[in-house]
């Protein structure tokens, strides 16, 4: 499993992160404070709080391609 910090913000930026996230096999959860919602549920990721920290949990080892692809939403 790996970790990364990720920023969404507008609607489209969050359609483009849904479409990317379905094309993957793995599971991909959000965590941001103590809620936990699936990467691939456009309405779970509508309900979180876009001015906090969200956590990108991707459960796969092999997720290089899929990290590539999300860049553009990573955050140090």
């Amino acid at each position: 499993m790996r970790t990364v910090k990720i920023k969404l913000s507008m609607t489209e930026n969050i359609k483009d992160f849904v479409r990317t996230t379905t094309s993957y096999p793995y599971d991909i959860d959000l965590r941001s404070g103590r809620y936990l919602i699936d990467g691939k549920s456009i309405l779970g990721i509508f309900s979180l709080d876009f001015n906090e920290t969200i956590y990108l949990d991707i459960h796969s080892d092999d997720c290089d391609d899929f990290i590539e692809e999300i860049k553009q939403f990573i955050v140090d």
